[in-house]
């Protein structure tokens, strides 16, 4: 009699800046997994929200927007993933500041939420999955065997996105960035409805003083010490 093996899942979370896309993204690809970008969710409903110039709209008019909204990931020949909004690329437009303040506003209502999960869950097939998020562990993938709490002070963080958007040519004050990160940290982690937290049985990383590879392959020993290939 064969028991057939759960399907692993890596779940990470932190907050923006802590460099959890870029270990996602390696992740994925050197383990041939699937990747879920959960805040690319949360922010294509956001410029779904600001297309509908429903910003100002109520809770319930953003639940029916997350039931109703037409999203769609497509990975290309070299391994990038494009995000498709009603069938128009939107990639490039989910990195906007404007996305994320919007996604921060909507993503704490309980309701919202519960209609964005299955979609998430959803992403679990074969032969595993990294789960890139705020939530992935303690929500939802709570029977991970593998989770991560990636973290880095707001200095550095605001530093980094600083550095990221001069080389998209985008001018803002670094003042500015560490401003709204910190008030994005407090709003994340006081939510009532999964706040930004570790699990209880996650491995907590400050990513602070490391560079992209010493992250990478800190994370891939414990990938090889906690699941097996």
């Amino acid at each position: 009699m064969s028991v057939q093996r759960p399907l692993p899942v890596i779940a990470v979370d932190g907050p923006s800046g802590v460099g959890k896309g870029t270990l996602c993204s390696q992740l994925a690809q050197s383990l041939g997994w699937h990747l879920l970008d959960s805040g690319a969710i949360y922010r294509a409903l956001a410029l779904q929200v600001i297309n509908d110039d429903l910003v100002d709209a109520d809770e319930t008019t953003w639940v029916n927007a997350a039931n109703q909204l037409d999203l769609r990931f497509v990975v290309t020949d070299n391994g990038n993933t494009e995000i498709y909004l009603a069938d128009n690329n939107v990639t490039a437009q989910l990195r906007s500041e404007q996305c994320a303040k919007v996604a921060s506003l909507v993503a704490p209502v309980a309701a919202v939420r519960q209609a964005l999960l299955h979609r998430q869950q959803a992403f679990l097939k074969p032969p595993g999955l990294v789960a890139d998020g705020r939530d992935m562990g303690t929500v939802v993938f709570k029977n991970a065997p593998l989770k991560l709490f990636l973290t880095a002070s707001p200095t550095i963080r605001a530093e980094r996105r600083h550095k990221q958007l001069q080389n998209s040519g985008v001018n803002v004050k670094i003042r500015d960035l560490l401003k709204d990160i910190e008030a994005r940290d407090a709003r994340d982690s006081s939510r009532r409805v999964a706040p930004l937290v570790p699990a209880l049985d996650a491995i907590t990383i400050d990513t602070g003083e490391m560079s992209i590879e010493q992250v990478f392959e800190y994370v891939m020993s414990l990938v090889n010490k906690t699941i097996s290939q």
